[in-house]
């Protein structure tokens, strides 16, 4: 009787054990999503959700999004935030660097980040070069993933509800507004911030009804950790009385 017991005792403890094993896997492939409007304004809240100190972790940081833009500081803003965090980079310009070395940068680092711009240029390169595939895979397999502004859009299903806020006109060769499809909602950046304030909430307005629609501001970030979405925000600063 004790040995059947000790059998069935045995059995239970290493069929736990594997239910475990399988259940850190599953952990190890989960889904890991910090997309921001503006990452050098939410920088202090990425290295708790990383889960580890990220100080000599190694990030592919891809800026591709901006260049067909005047305006660039936000890129230079975030790869401060970056090496302020210890973060070691290294920079990839899809549209000039061929779908192996993509592969490959992609693969060698511990983090993607992909900047803001225009997303709809962004798209275009990605699909051009086989890199939302590429992306698609690593973050699918558990890779942490930042995003600024069209670096979060193109997260969404389908990026057409920000073609009030970029200009379609600089991609003229994508014709499939699909987006990466990380997430089932819209991610809307900069909502009601300088200078997107009135763009921001015409987008809301004639989109809320149709998709499901994440409007953020640039001191918020979207979090996705597996099937776990949450959205928190910068802590203000104290006041002094």
């Amino acid at each position: 009787m004790k040995l059947i017991l000790t059998t069935i005792l045995c059995g239970v403890f290493y069929l736990s054990m594997g239910q475990n094993t399988l259940s850190n896997n599953k952990n190890e492939n989960m889904k890991r999503l910090f997309l921001t409007s503006s990452f050098s304004s939410v920088a202090k809240l990425f290295e708790d959700f990383a889960g580890e100190p990220v100080n000599g972790k190694k990030i592919v940081f891809i800026p591709t999004a901006s260049l067909v833009e005047k305006v660039r500081f936000y890129v230079d803003d975030d790869r401060k935030a970056f090496e302020k965090l210890g973060l070691i980079i290294e920079e990839l310009e899809v549209s000039t660097a061929t779908t192996k070395e993509i592969a490959t940068a992609l693969e060698r680092n511990d983090y993607i980040f992909i900047s803001g711009g225009n997303t709809f240029y962004l798209m275009q390169e990605l699909k051009k070069k086989g890199a939302d595939k590429l992306l698609m895979e690593q973050i699918n397999n558990g890779k942490l993933y930042i995003g600024t502004s069209a670096g979060s859009i193109i997260a969404s299903p389908n990026i057409e509800f920000v073609s009030d806020m970029d200009e379609t006109e600089k991609a003229p060769e994508l014709t499939d507004y699909s987006g990466l499809h990380l997430v089932d909602f819209c991610f809307l950046p900069h909502y009601l911030n300088f200078p997107y304030k009135e763009v921001t909430q015409k987008i809301v307005n004639e989109y809320s009804q149709k998709v499901d629609l994440r409007p953020i501001s640039n001191n918020q970030v979207i979090t996705v950790l597996g099937n776990e979405i949450k959205t928190l925000e910068k802590p203000k600063r104290a006041t002094k009385k």
